[in-house]
Protein backbone atom coordinates (compact mmCIF):
# COMPACT_ATOMS: atom_id res chain seq x y z
CA UNK A 1 0.00 0.00 0.00
CA UNK A 2 2.54 2.37 0.83
CA UNK A 3 4.28 1.80 -3.03
CA UNK A 4 0.62 2.14 -4.27
CA UNK A 5 -0.39 5.40 -2.29
CA UNK A 6 3.49 6.69 -3.46
CA UNK A 7 2.82 6.06 -7.16
CA UNK A 8 -0.40 8.05 -6.45
CA UNK A 9 1.10 10.94 -5.15
CA UNK A 10 3.63 10.95 -8.13
CA UNK A 11 0.81 10.46 -10.62
CA UNK A 12 -1.13 13.43 -8.66
CA UNK A 13 1.72 15.75 -9.13
CA UNK A 14 2.36 14.68 -12.53
CA UNK A 15 -1.90 15.50 -13.66
CA UNK A 16 -1.78 19.05 -11.91
CA UNK A 17 1.46 19.92 -13.68
CA UNK A 18 0.49 18.43 -16.98
CA UNK A 19 -3.19 18.63 -17.40
CA UNK A 20 -4.26 21.12 -14.71
CA UNK A 21 -1.42 23.40 -15.31
CA UNK A 22 -0.61 24.19 -11.46
CA UNK A 23 2.64 25.15 -10.86
CA UNK A 24 5.36 22.41 -9.52
CA UNK A 25 5.72 24.26 -6.06
CA UNK A 26 1.61 24.20 -5.50
CA UNK A 27 1.85 20.40 -7.25
CA UNK A 28 4.22 19.10 -4.86
CA UNK A 29 2.79 19.75 -2.01
CA UNK A 30 -0.19 18.72 -2.58
CA UNK A 31 1.47 15.18 -3.52
CA UNK A 32 3.43 15.44 -0.13
CA UNK A 33 0.28 16.22 2.03
CA UNK A 34 -1.55 13.44 0.15
CA UNK A 35 1.68 11.01 0.90
CA UNK A 36 2.22 11.49 4.32
CA UNK A 37 -1.50 11.41 5.58
CA UNK A 38 -2.74 8.50 3.28
CA UNK A 39 0.60 6.74 4.21
CA UNK A 40 0.00 6.72 7.68
CA UNK A 41 2.73 9.27 9.33
CA UNK A 42 0.12 11.86 10.49
CA UNK A 43 -1.08 15.18 10.28
CA UNK A 44 2.16 16.51 12.92
CA UNK A 45 4.13 13.86 10.82
CA UNK A 46 3.59 15.24 7.85
CA UNK A 47 3.70 19.08 8.30
CA UNK A 48 7.19 17.89 10.26
CA UNK A 49 8.37 16.36 7.19
CA UNK A 50 7.51 18.74 4.88
CA UNK A 51 9.19 21.34 6.84
CA UNK A 52 12.46 19.37 7.69
CA UNK A 53 12.66 18.26 4.28
CA UNK A 54 12.79 21.86 2.52
CA UNK A 55 15.57 22.83 5.02
CA UNK A 56 17.53 19.89 5.17
CA UNK A 57 17.57 20.45 1.01
CA UNK A 58 18.27 23.92 1.87
CA UNK A 59 21.38 23.25 3.75
CA UNK A 60 23.08 21.25 1.23
CA UNK A 61 22.48 22.75 -2.07
CA UNK A 62 20.69 26.69 -1.41
CA UNK A 63 23.62 28.65 -1.81
CA UNK A 64 24.75 26.56 -4.45
CA UNK A 65 21.85 27.26 -6.91
CA UNK A 66 21.86 31.28 -5.45
CA UNK A 67 25.60 31.34 -6.22
CA UNK A 68 25.17 29.79 -9.35
CA UNK A 69 22.39 31.76 -10.99
CA UNK A 70 23.65 34.88 -10.25
CA UNK A 71 27.19 34.25 -11.40
CA UNK A 72 25.51 33.23 -15.38
CA UNK A 73 23.05 36.79 -14.59
CA UNK A 74 26.47 39.06 -13.83
CA UNK A 75 28.58 37.07 -16.95
CA UNK A 76 25.45 37.14 -19.46
CA UNK A 77 25.31 40.82 -18.53
CA UNK A 78 28.66 41.77 -19.20
CA UNK A 79 28.95 39.67 -22.78
CA UNK A 80 31.43 37.24 -21.30
CA UNK A 81 29.31 34.48 -22.71
CA UNK A 82 29.41 36.04 -26.17
CA UNK A 83 33.43 36.80 -25.98
CA UNK A 84 33.50 33.06 -25.60
CA UNK A 85 31.21 31.78 -28.17
CA UNK A 86 33.17 34.45 -30.80
CA UNK A 87 35.82 32.83 -30.13
CA UNK A 88 35.03 29.56 -30.64
CA UNK A 89 34.02 30.13 -33.74
CA UNK A 90 37.16 32.08 -34.88
CA UNK A 91 39.27 29.00 -33.78
CA UNK A 92 37.89 26.06 -34.72
CA UNK A 93 36.43 26.93 -37.71
CA UNK A 94 32.53 26.09 -38.96
CA UNK A 95 33.06 22.81 -40.19
CA UNK A 96 34.43 21.72 -36.42
CA UNK A 97 31.81 23.74 -34.77
CA UNK A 98 29.39 21.47 -33.94
CA UNK A 99 31.21 19.62 -31.79
CA UNK A 100 32.74 22.46 -30.29
CA UNK A 101 29.75 23.82 -29.58
CA UNK A 102 28.33 20.29 -27.62
CA UNK A 103 31.99 20.24 -25.96
CA UNK A 104 32.02 23.80 -25.09
CA UNK A 105 27.80 23.81 -24.36
CA UNK A 106 28.81 20.78 -21.90
CA UNK A 107 31.88 21.47 -19.97
CA UNK A 108 31.45 25.34 -19.56
CA UNK A 109 28.18 26.87 -20.28
CA UNK A 110 26.35 24.86 -16.82
CA UNK A 111 26.90 27.60 -15.00
CA UNK A 112 24.19 29.41 -16.67
CA UNK A 113 20.17 28.92 -17.37
CA UNK A 114 19.28 26.41 -20.34
CA UNK A 115 17.04 29.00 -22.01
CA UNK A 116 20.64 32.00 -21.68
CA UNK A 117 22.52 29.46 -23.49
CA UNK A 118 20.17 28.85 -26.12
CA UNK A 119 20.11 32.54 -26.47
CA UNK A 120 23.31 33.01 -27.06
CA UNK A 121 24.54 29.51 -29.27
CA UNK A 122 21.00 29.59 -31.73
CA UNK A 123 22.35 32.93 -33.50
CA UNK A 124 25.81 31.84 -34.11
CA UNK A 125 24.08 28.06 -35.29
CA UNK A 126 22.23 29.93 -37.80
CA UNK A 127 25.06 32.51 -39.25
CA UNK A 128 27.77 29.33 -39.56
CA UNK A 129 25.19 26.79 -40.48
CA UNK A 130 25.37 27.46 -44.31
CA UNK A 131 29.25 26.91 -43.98
CA UNK A 132 28.66 23.33 -42.47
CA UNK A 133 27.19 22.08 -45.24
CA UNK A 134 23.71 20.91 -46.63
CA UNK A 135 22.45 19.88 -42.70
CA UNK A 136 24.42 22.49 -40.86
CA UNK A 137 21.26 23.83 -39.00
CA UNK A 138 19.86 20.54 -37.91
CA UNK A 139 23.62 19.69 -37.06
CA UNK A 140 24.17 22.53 -35.28
CA UNK A 141 20.91 22.60 -33.17
CA UNK A 142 21.50 18.85 -32.49
CA UNK A 143 24.84 19.43 -31.39
CA UNK A 144 23.51 22.75 -29.29
CA UNK A 145 20.46 20.69 -27.70
CA UNK A 146 22.75 17.42 -26.44
CA UNK A 147 25.32 19.62 -24.91
CA UNK A 148 23.17 22.04 -23.10
CA UNK A 149 21.41 19.08 -21.44
CA UNK A 150 24.30 16.79 -21.32
CA UNK A 151 26.08 19.68 -18.95
CA UNK A 152 22.92 20.50 -16.64
CA UNK A 153 22.62 17.19 -15.35
CA UNK A 154 25.72 15.71 -15.36
CA UNK A 155 28.50 18.74 -15.12
CA UNK A 156 29.43 20.64 -12.23
CA UNK A 157 27.70 23.49 -11.60
CA UNK A 158 24.87 22.56 -13.87
CA UNK A 159 21.66 22.59 -11.98
CA UNK A 160 19.95 19.56 -11.79
CA UNK A 161 23.72 18.17 -10.89
CA UNK A 162 22.93 19.86 -7.37
CA UNK A 163 19.89 18.69 -7.03
CA UNK A 164 20.60 14.95 -7.55
CA UNK A 165 23.75 15.54 -5.90
CA UNK A 166 21.57 17.11 -2.84
CA UNK A 167 19.18 14.28 -2.49
CA UNK A 168 20.91 11.48 -2.83
CA UNK A 169 23.95 13.04 -0.27
CA UNK A 170 26.93 13.20 -2.30
CA UNK A 171 29.70 16.07 -2.61
CA UNK A 172 30.37 18.45 -5.68
CA UNK A 173 33.74 16.87 -5.42
CA UNK A 174 32.88 13.27 -5.07
CA UNK A 175 31.23 13.80 -8.51
CA UNK A 176 33.01 16.02 -10.66
CA UNK A 177 35.12 14.04 -12.26
CA UNK A 178 32.85 11.13 -13.31
CA UNK A 179 30.54 13.83 -13.99
CA UNK A 180 32.65 15.81 -16.39
CA UNK A 181 33.85 12.54 -18.13
CA UNK A 182 29.87 11.46 -18.46
CA UNK A 183 28.91 14.73 -19.57
CA UNK A 184 31.68 15.67 -22.56
CA UNK A 185 31.32 11.80 -23.54
CA UNK A 186 27.79 12.29 -24.18
CA UNK A 187 27.55 15.56 -25.70
CA UNK A 188 30.69 14.34 -28.45
CA UNK A 189 29.24 10.73 -28.99
CA UNK A 190 25.73 12.01 -29.18
CA UNK A 191 26.67 14.44 -31.69
CA UNK A 192 28.31 12.09 -33.84
CA UNK A 193 25.47 9.48 -33.72
CA UNK A 194 23.22 12.42 -34.95
CA UNK A 195 25.49 13.43 -37.61
CA UNK A 196 25.28 10.39 -38.91
CA UNK A 197 21.66 10.30 -38.98
CA UNK A 198 21.63 13.18 -40.64
CA UNK A 199 23.13 11.68 -44.04
CA UNK A 200 20.42 9.74 -44.36
CA UNK A 201 17.26 11.35 -46.07
CA UNK A 202 16.64 11.77 -42.34
CA UNK A 203 15.83 15.57 -42.80
CA UNK A 204 13.38 17.80 -44.88
CA UNK A 205 14.17 21.75 -44.91
CA UNK A 206 10.92 22.28 -46.70
CA UNK A 207 8.61 20.85 -43.46
CA UNK A 208 11.18 20.61 -40.73
CA UNK A 209 12.89 24.77 -40.92
CA UNK A 210 10.30 27.30 -40.50
CA UNK A 211 12.74 30.12 -39.82
CA UNK A 212 10.04 33.10 -39.95
CA UNK A 213 8.78 32.03 -36.30
CA UNK A 214 13.09 32.95 -35.29
CA UNK A 215 13.37 36.18 -36.72
CA UNK A 216 11.66 38.09 -33.94
CA UNK A 217 13.45 37.09 -31.19
CA UNK A 218 16.72 36.37 -33.29
CA UNK A 219 16.18 40.36 -33.70
CA UNK A 220 15.36 40.91 -30.17
CA UNK A 221 18.73 39.05 -29.25
CA UNK A 222 20.84 41.57 -31.60
CA UNK A 223 19.14 44.59 -30.32
CA UNK A 224 20.50 43.03 -26.59
CA UNK A 225 23.80 42.35 -27.77
CA UNK A 226 23.99 46.35 -29.26
CA UNK A 227 23.12 47.53 -26.02
CA UNK A 228 26.80 46.41 -24.61
CA UNK A 229 28.65 46.59 -27.77
CA UNK A 230 30.05 49.95 -26.41
CA UNK A 231 30.92 47.73 -23.48
CA UNK A 232 34.37 46.80 -22.66
CA UNK A 233 34.04 43.10 -22.85
CA UNK A 234 35.88 41.18 -20.84
CA UNK A 235 39.07 39.37 -22.22
CA UNK A 236 38.46 35.38 -22.48
CA UNK A 237 40.73 34.54 -19.68
CA UNK A 238 39.00 37.14 -17.79
CA UNK A 239 35.29 35.49 -19.44
CA UNK A 240 36.09 32.23 -18.17
CA UNK A 241 37.88 32.89 -14.80
CA UNK A 242 34.34 32.97 -12.66
CA UNK A 243 33.68 29.66 -14.26
CA UNK A 244 37.10 27.81 -14.17
CA UNK A 245 38.21 28.75 -10.75
CA UNK A 246 35.25 27.30 -8.59
CA UNK A 247 35.81 24.04 -10.64
CA UNK A 248 39.72 23.92 -10.06
CA UNK A 249 38.96 24.66 -6.11
CA UNK A 250 36.56 21.88 -5.73
CA UNK A 251 38.53 19.68 -7.85
CA UNK A 252 41.55 20.68 -5.64
CA UNK A 253 39.66 19.82 -2.31
CA UNK A 254 38.38 16.31 -4.68
CA UNK A 255 42.27 15.15 -5.57
CA UNK A 256 43.94 16.13 -1.99
CA UNK A 257 41.01 14.01 -0.43
CA UNK A 258 41.58 10.81 -2.52
CA UNK A 259 45.15 11.71 -2.02
CA UNK A 260 44.59 11.37 1.41
CA UNK A 261 45.79 14.54 2.32
CA UNK A 262 43.04 16.29 4.29
CA UNK A 263 43.08 18.98 6.96
CA UNK A 264 41.23 22.58 7.77
CA UNK A 265 42.11 24.41 4.89
CA UNK A 266 42.33 21.85 1.79
CA UNK A 267 38.47 21.33 3.50
CA UNK A 268 38.17 25.10 3.85
CA UNK A 269 39.58 25.68 -0.09
CA UNK A 270 37.14 22.93 -1.48
CA UNK A 271 34.07 23.69 0.04
CA UNK A 272 31.81 23.58 -3.22
CA UNK A 273 29.75 26.68 -1.12
CA UNK A 274 32.74 28.79 -0.97
CA UNK A 275 34.10 28.14 -4.62
CA UNK A 276 31.12 29.06 -6.21
CA UNK A 277 31.38 32.35 -3.95
CA UNK A 278 34.42 33.36 -5.10
CA UNK A 279 33.66 32.99 -8.82
CA UNK A 280 30.32 35.02 -7.57
CA UNK A 281 33.20 37.76 -6.38
CA UNK A 282 35.11 37.50 -9.43
CA UNK A 283 32.16 38.09 -11.41
CA UNK A 284 30.62 41.04 -9.50
CA UNK A 285 33.99 43.23 -9.02
CA UNK A 286 34.29 42.31 -13.13
CA UNK A 287 30.97 43.50 -14.08
CA UNK A 288 31.19 46.67 -11.70
CA UNK A 289 34.08 47.19 -13.56
CA UNK A 290 33.15 46.50 -17.34
CA UNK A 291 29.09 47.37 -16.75
CA UNK A 292 29.10 49.85 -14.03
CA UNK A 293 27.52 49.79 -10.61
CA UNK A 294 24.06 50.40 -11.84
CA UNK A 295 23.89 47.15 -14.70
CA UNK A 296 26.11 44.82 -12.23
CA UNK A 297 23.31 45.62 -9.56
CA UNK A 298 20.07 44.93 -11.87
CA UNK A 299 21.80 41.78 -12.98
CA UNK A 300 22.19 40.40 -9.38
CA UNK A 301 18.70 41.61 -9.36
CA UNK A 302 17.12 39.84 -11.72
CA UNK A 303 19.50 36.77 -10.84
CA UNK A 304 17.90 36.93 -7.20
CA UNK A 305 14.52 36.89 -8.89
CA UNK A 306 15.47 33.55 -11.06
CA UNK A 307 16.79 31.94 -8.47
CA UNK A 308 13.65 32.30 -5.70
CA UNK A 309 11.83 30.62 -8.27
CA UNK A 310 14.28 27.87 -8.30
CA UNK A 311 14.81 27.62 -4.66
CA UNK A 312 11.24 27.17 -3.67
CA UNK A 313 10.56 24.56 -6.37
CA UNK A 314 13.72 22.89 -4.97
CA UNK A 315 12.82 22.94 -1.93
CA UNK A 316 9.54 21.48 -2.03
CA UNK A 317 10.80 18.93 -3.89
CA UNK A 318 13.07 17.74 -1.14
CA UNK A 319 9.88 18.18 0.74
CA UNK A 320 8.42 15.05 -0.90
CA UNK A 321 11.66 13.21 -0.99
CA UNK A 322 11.15 13.57 3.45
CA UNK A 323 8.03 12.07 3.01
CA UNK A 324 8.93 9.74 1.08
CA UNK A 325 11.09 8.83 3.57
CA UNK A 326 8.88 8.88 6.62
CA UNK A 327 6.26 7.22 4.69
CA UNK A 328 8.08 3.53 5.30
CA UNK A 329 8.38 3.94 1.37
CA UNK A 330 12.27 2.91 1.55
CA UNK A 331 11.89 -0.70 2.71
CA UNK A 332 9.48 -1.07 0.33
CA UNK A 333 11.61 -0.04 -2.46
CA UNK A 334 14.52 -1.89 -1.02
CA UNK A 335 12.59 -4.64 -1.91
CA UNK A 336 12.22 -3.51 -5.86
CA UNK A 337 16.15 -2.51 -5.60
CA UNK A 338 17.28 -5.54 -4.30
CA UNK A 339 18.33 -8.72 -6.70
CA UNK A 340 20.57 -11.52 -5.86
CA UNK A 341 24.32 -10.46 -5.64
CA UNK A 342 25.45 -10.58 -9.31
CA UNK A 343 22.37 -8.70 -10.16
CA UNK A 344 21.67 -5.97 -7.61
CA UNK A 345 24.12 -3.13 -9.10
CA UNK A 346 22.53 -3.63 -12.93
CA UNK A 347 19.11 -3.55 -11.56
CA UNK A 348 19.34 -0.20 -9.54
CA UNK A 349 20.90 1.35 -12.15
CA UNK A 350 18.04 0.67 -14.92
CA UNK A 351 15.90 1.09 -12.09
CA UNK A 352 17.16 4.70 -10.97
CA UNK A 353 17.11 5.60 -14.82
CA UNK A 354 13.62 4.50 -16.04
CA UNK A 355 12.35 6.06 -12.87
CA UNK A 356 13.89 9.07 -13.81
CA UNK A 357 13.10 9.01 -17.26
CA UNK A 358 9.40 7.96 -17.09
CA UNK A 359 9.39 11.20 -14.66
CA UNK A 360 10.67 13.40 -17.35
CA UNK A 361 8.56 11.88 -20.01
CA UNK A 362 5.65 13.17 -18.02
CA UNK A 363 6.48 16.27 -16.26
CA UNK A 364 8.49 17.69 -18.98
CA UNK A 365 11.20 19.06 -16.90
CA UNK A 366 14.66 17.86 -15.99
CA UNK A 367 15.29 19.50 -13.09
CA UNK A 368 11.98 18.62 -11.86
CA UNK A 369 12.17 14.79 -12.55
CA UNK A 370 16.01 15.01 -11.33
CA UNK A 371 14.77 16.00 -8.19
CA UNK A 372 11.82 13.72 -7.51
CA UNK A 373 13.85 10.81 -8.81
CA UNK A 374 16.59 11.78 -6.49
CA UNK A 375 13.95 12.28 -3.47
CA UNK A 376 12.12 8.58 -4.42
CA UNK A 377 15.56 6.57 -4.49
CA UNK A 378 17.64 8.86 -1.90
CA UNK A 379 16.25 7.36 1.53
CA UNK A 380 17.28 4.15 0.26
CA UNK A 381 20.49 4.47 -1.37
CA UNK A 382 22.17 3.54 2.26
CA UNK A 383 20.90 -0.33 1.53
CA UNK A 384 21.88 -0.72 -1.83
CA UNK A 385 25.19 -2.30 -2.61
CA UNK A 386 25.82 0.89 -5.28
CA UNK A 387 27.55 4.09 -4.99
CA UNK A 388 25.47 6.90 -4.51
CA UNK A 389 27.53 8.36 -7.61
CA UNK A 390 26.50 5.99 -9.62
CA UNK A 391 22.74 5.85 -8.32
CA UNK A 392 23.35 9.54 -8.84
CA UNK A 393 24.48 9.31 -12.55
CA UNK A 394 21.81 6.80 -13.06
CA UNK A 395 19.44 9.20 -12.49
CA UNK A 396 20.80 12.04 -14.26
CA UNK A 397 20.97 9.58 -17.12
CA UNK A 398 17.21 8.95 -17.19
CA UNK A 399 16.02 12.64 -16.55
CA UNK A 400 18.10 13.56 -19.81
CA UNK A 401 15.64 11.42 -22.12
CA UNK A 402 12.96 13.06 -24.26
CA UNK A 403 12.82 17.09 -24.32
CA UNK A 404 9.47 17.16 -26.02
CA UNK A 405 6.38 18.99 -26.24
CA UNK A 406 5.49 19.65 -22.50
CA UNK A 407 9.05 21.47 -21.79
CA UNK A 408 9.07 25.13 -22.13
CA UNK A 409 12.34 24.80 -23.43
CA UNK A 410 11.15 23.23 -26.70
CA UNK A 411 9.33 25.52 -28.00
CA UNK A 412 12.23 28.22 -27.02
CA UNK A 413 14.86 26.24 -28.40
CA UNK A 414 11.96 25.66 -31.91
CA UNK A 415 12.33 29.83 -32.43
CA UNK A 416 15.11 30.77 -32.16
CA UNK A 417 16.34 28.04 -34.85
CA UNK A 418 13.91 28.30 -36.98
CA UNK A 419 12.59 24.93 -36.85
CA UNK A 420 9.15 23.53 -37.41
CA UNK A 421 7.66 21.36 -34.38
CA UNK A 422 8.37 18.40 -37.00
CA UNK A 423 12.02 19.82 -36.58
CA UNK A 424 12.52 20.52 -33.49
CA UNK A 425 11.34 17.19 -32.54
CA UNK A 426 13.52 15.59 -34.86
CA UNK A 427 16.73 17.69 -33.53
CA UNK A 428 15.92 18.21 -29.85
CA UNK A 429 13.91 15.71 -28.71
CA UNK A 430 16.30 13.13 -30.47
CA UNK A 431 19.20 14.13 -29.21
CA UNK A 432 17.98 14.01 -26.00
CA UNK A 433 16.67 10.84 -26.03
CA UNK A 434 20.09 9.21 -27.89
CA UNK A 435 22.20 11.12 -25.20
CA UNK A 436 20.42 9.35 -22.60
CA UNK A 437 20.67 6.44 -23.84
CA UNK A 438 24.29 7.00 -24.50
CA UNK A 439 25.05 7.57 -21.12
CA UNK A 440 23.59 4.85 -19.70
CA UNK A 441 26.09 2.12 -20.66
CA UNK A 442 28.73 4.68 -19.43
CA UNK A 443 26.93 4.36 -15.59
CA UNK A 444 27.26 0.81 -15.72
CA UNK A 445 31.32 1.27 -16.67
CA UNK A 446 31.44 3.76 -13.68
CA UNK A 447 30.00 1.28 -11.56
CA UNK A 448 32.71 -0.66 -12.40
CA UNK A 449 35.03 1.23 -10.75
CA UNK A 450 33.72 2.72 -8.10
Amino acid sequence: MVVLHCAVAILLVILLIIRMRVDPVIALVLGSLYLGLASGVGFTGTLAAITSGFGEIMAKVGLLIGFGVLIGSLLHATGAFKRIVTVLVAGVGPRRLPYAMAAVMSTIFPSIYVDVQVVLASPVARAVAPHVGRTGLPLLAGAIGTGIFSGYVFVVPGLAVLLIAGQVDVSLGAWLFWGLILGLSTALLTTFLFQMLLRTRYWKPVSDEDPDDAMEEVEAHDRAVEEVRDVNIPSLPMSVAPILVPLLMIAFGAFADLAGITNDFIDFIGNANLALFVGLLWAYLQARRSIGIERSNAAVSEGFHTSGEILLITGVGGSLGEVIGASGMGEALAGLFSADASGSVLLSILLAWFIAAVLHLAIGSVSVAALTAAGIIGPIIPQLSVSPVVIGLAIASGSLFAVHVNSNFFWMFKALLGLSTSGALKTLTVVTSLASLVSLPMVFLVSMVL
